[in-house]
């Protein structure tokens, strides 16, 4: 409903199941003929409306959540979703990751971007330290506390699910050239170095401010395993450019695994047989091997 995500579920995990020991459950709403018999429904589409389609995602993502929080899942894929639908469903949320987090009570998550091979061959991670937000608003929600907050994330998952013993992290700038000394803006002086300072203390290697227009690029040449983005567009046009198709959307914090295709619903071409299920096949091998090295964690 509203996009191509039915279409690519189902076509991943058919490849899925050829290739790996997995169960899948899906949600949604009845009579998605893609699901047959696995499917667990949320109610009919009748009307075929944008409000109802929101309203039946909202409530897929809250049957989602139960099932994970009572560990009758290990993880969950979350399929593209229509944000205006959503809102007009009556979820006042901008998306995927603040609806989780608040329905999880999670003090606090991160959406990382992550694609372990790219169009330039390394692996690219970018943590979007705010997320959707218009630009306007972006200064003024980016602080000290929420960078030092979206880096410790970062570096505790690199370390635990990704398993790299010390995490080397880039923070992006805000401004072009990182400023120039304050030519153009005092944020990279006042509020990002202060948290390089503090999350240096707590020991996290951690370089920056890093301009924009380098540090993706030396991220995919290996000098940092991941980058913290100040703001969505800067971190997902490097990110997309790099690796579209391959990327996979991770919510950190959680206290469940949560990934997602990088990708949006792609609603002109829903129903028409072009749509490529290629980003949704990395969110489910993610998510397997994110829920492996969980349970090992815990044994």
């Amino acid at each position: 409903m509203r996009g191509i995500g039915p279409e690519i579920a189902a076509a991943a995990t058919q490849r899925m199941r050829a290739e790996r020991d997995v169960t899948f459950v899906f949600i949604g709403p009845s009579g998605t003929p893609e699901f047959g018999n696995d499917l667990i429904s949320v109610g009919e589409w009748r009307s075929r409306s944008i409000p109802q389609a929101g309203k039946l995602a909202g409530a897929a993502i809250e049957a989602a959540v139960e099932l994970a929080l009572k560990g009758e899942v290990d993880g969950i894929v979350t399929a593209p979703i229509d944000k205006y639908a959503l809102y007009a469903g009556g979820y006042e949320f901008p998306g995927h990751t603040e609806m989780l987090a608040a329905l999880a009570h999670a003090p606090a998550v991160a959406m990382l971007m992550a694609a372990e091979r790219t169009a330039l061959g390394g692996a690219l991670r970018v943590v979007l330290a705010t997320t959707h937000l218009r630009l306007a608003d972006v200064p003024g929600a980016v602080t000290t506390v929420l960078l030092v907050e979206q880096s410790l994330l970062a570096h505790e998952a690199l370390r635990c699910s990704w398993q790299i013993a010390q995490p080397r992290l880039a923070l992006c700038a805000l401004n072009p050239h990182a400023s120039d000394g304050g030519l153009f803006g005092d944020e990279e002086a006042r509020i990002m170095e202060p948290a390089i300072a503090q999350l240096t203390r707590l020991g996290v290697d951690i370089r920056g401010p890093v301009p924009a227009d380098t540090v993706f690029v030396r991220t995919v040449h290996g000098e940092f395993d991941a980058v913290i983005a100040p703001y969505h567009d800067v971190g997902m046009a490097a990110f997309k450019t790099a690796s579209f198709g391959q990327g996979v959307n991770v919510t950190l914090g959680l206290p469940f695994v949560r990934t997602s295709p990088d990708h949006g619903t792609a609603i002109d071409i829903a129903g028409k047989g072009r749509a490529d299920s290629s980003s949704m096949e990395e969110a489910i091998r993610l998510a397997i091997r994110l829920a492996k090295r969980g349970a090992e964690a815990r044994q």
